[in-house]
């Protein structure tokens, strides 16, 4: 059997609490990270298990901060068969299987696919192998994670809870969310989007609650001195970033478009982060556009070169949208980190976007798909410095107001200890 993977530097003394989550880490996911490091600096001991091996190949600061002992589960059964079978022979002797067993089969009679059954095995691994100490399982995103953390806490007879997100909301089907949120002992969602969603399904009023990220405001620096371009300038040009996987959700064909609608007389460059299926097809979308010259495609970067593009750029877009198979964002970390550089927003009135920046207040909302409302948008904030950088000040202050991420590490640090029966 290969042994878990731990990481170096383990928290002292025994965890008490496991938190899961589909691949860690990632570039993408900061506000797990930030949740992590917060959870370790207000004294919560934990471990962390992955269905995944990480694939970015890059890691945050805050990655390297974290000292929890770090598990894999076998991503793939058949790749570690040993393991697999020394956990599936374990449930065959936990009192739990008669729990577990009627949930399962329960579910792959609605969903019968390979991944239901990976799910599966990856939790009777799971059960096997977590330590004795743990007393609560704590999971992020209510699909695939979720059903394997599901599983497992019941072989075990432990209890679990869930933070929900963006994707595993709006694309699991409405008795998956169902019985998982009557299973779990409590549970947590980043917009009020969300929210309403998973108290439409709850078992009881109150179950889920609604929780922002927010920021940790200690991990950026302080807003810098922007400049007063106007685009009118080819050698000084406006500099738009915008920051996210190239998926559809993220609106990137229809940033796209709005760029070529530009008036001739507006010079601008456009930085893409991220990296993500689409990103080829947007490259000869930008190509076909005559826009390729204009653009930056950055790939995945850390939090150090992400805050340095932010520095430098002079507005930040985010044209979110709903994709064809229900996908939609939260309230995506990135708009809060434009705002810790006083940024002005252009972004779509969609999701939870709205819950951050009010029109015409931290930035300029516009409907998504839009792609004419977004391009009057960046050519109206593009052409005026002082209008941009009173959006700016106001996403700051709002930041800094309203969402900052402290009360909400608070109050989730003391949700777990209380479920792992752990003293603050």
């Amino acid at each position: 059997m290969s042994a878990p993977h731990r990481q170096a530097g383990a928290v002292d003394g025994p965890p008490r609490i496991a938190i899961a989550m589909k691949g860690y880490p990632r570039l993408s996911e900061t506000f797990i990270a930030q949740e992590l490091l917060g959870l370790q600096q207000r004294g919560v001991g934990f471990e962390i298990w992955s269905l995944r091996h990480p694939t970015d190949p890059d890691k945050h600061l805050m990655h390297r901060q974290i000292t929890a002992p770090l598990r894999y589960l076998p991503e793939y059964l058949h790749d570690d068969a040993a393991r697999v079978g020394l956990g599936l022979l374990s449930a065959l002797r936990r009192p739990g299987l008669f729990r577990m067993l009627p949930a399962f089969l329960r579910d792959l009679a609605r969903d019968r696919t390979r991944n239901r059954w990976r799910r599966f095995g990856q939790a009777c691994v799971m059960a096997r192998e977590l330590p004795q100490d743990i007393r609560h399982l704590h999971v992020h995103y209510l699909h695939t994670p979720a059903s394997v953390i599901r599983y497992a806490a019941l072989l075990r007879g432990l209890t679990w809870s869930f933070s929900a997100h963006a994707k595993d909301i709006w694309t699991t089907p409405d008795w998956e969310k169902r019985e998982k949120i009557a299973d779990a002992a409590w549970g947590v969602t980043c917009t009020q989007d969300g929210h309403r969603e998973l108290e439409r399904l709850s078992d009881r009023p109150g179950k889920v609650a609604l929780l922002y990220h927010g920021l940790d405001l200690l991990r950026f620096p302080a807003p810098p001195e922007r400049s007063m371009r106007d685009g009118s300038d080819p050698a000084d040009p406006l500099l738009f970033v915008t920051i996210g996987r190239a998926v559809a959700k993220k609106g990137l064909d229809d940033l796209l478009g709005a760029l070529a609608r530009l008036p001739g007389g507006l010079h601008w460059r456009l930085t893409h982060i991220g990296g993500g299926e689409k990103l080829a097809a947007l490259k000869e979308q930008a190509q076909a556009l005559g826009l390729a010259d204009r653009i930056v495609w950055a790939g995945a970067k850390a939090q150090g070169e992400v805050i340095a593009a932010l520095r430098e750029a002079d507005l930040f877009v985010l044209p979110s949208k709903q994709a064809g198979d229900g996908d939609r964002d939260g309230l995506p970390n990135v708009v809060m980190e434009a705002a810790s550089q006083a940024l002005p927003i252009v972004a779509t009135d969609f999701a939870g976007i709205p819950e951050f920046v009010r029109q015409g207040v931290e930035g300029v909302l516009v409907p998504p798909g839009d792609v004419a409302a977004l391009a009057a948008a960046l050519a109206e904030l593009g052409a005026a410095p002082q209008r941009r950088a009173m959006l700016g000040e106001a996403a700051f202050a709002r930041l800094t107001g309203a969402f900052s991420a402290e009360a909400g590490l608070d109050r989730i640090a003391a949700s777990l200890r209380g479920s792992s029966g752990t003293a603050a």
